[in-house]
């Protein structure tokens, strides 16, 4: 039976959780936090000269505010987790559980072979949901 990895996720807090099977449960592979995305856009920003950094082509960035870019960051963070859970043979089959805004940021982090193996996205926080709550929630995608 292939391993399910579950990720449970919003943009400062992030719960792995591994499926061994029918009936198996959930077991909390790693949990992985990013304080930086819960804090203001003023607590981020600076005003020193130099802030805005110039792209390899030439021209600028596109400027996303510094809570987003934090945001950006830990999603592509978890992606690399997958890509490397993935690469190292760590689970067959994933579902991807986070609010919209940071599902999308997720996706496109994510590398096509890896993403292939996602067999369900659900677009809600679950980070603060007890285990049983959520396996009760996460039903409808695996037998728990």
């Amino acid at each position: 039976m292939a391993i399910t990895w579950i990720l449970v996720a919003n943009a400062s807090l992030a719960k792995l959780y591994a499926n061994y099977g029918p009936n198996k449960g959930l077991k909390l592979v790693k949990e992985l936090m990013h304080p930086e995305s819960r804090q203001k856009n003023s607590d981020m920003v600076t005003d020193r000269p130099g802030a805005i950094q110039s792209s390899p082509g030439g021209g600028y960035e596109s400027h996303r505010q510094p809570k987003e870019q934090a945001a950006w960051a830990f999603a592509q963070e978890l992606a690399q987790e997958f890509y490397h859970g993935r690469t190292k043979q760590q689970f067959g089959r994933a579902i991807l559980v986070a609010p919209p805004a940071f599902m999308g940021m997720i996706n496109a982090n994510m590398d096509g072979p890896t993403e292939r193996l996602v067999s369900a996205r659900v677009e809600k926080d679950y980070t603060k949901a007890a285990e049983p709550v959520l396996a009760q929630r996460l039903g409808d995608c695996i037998c728990l």
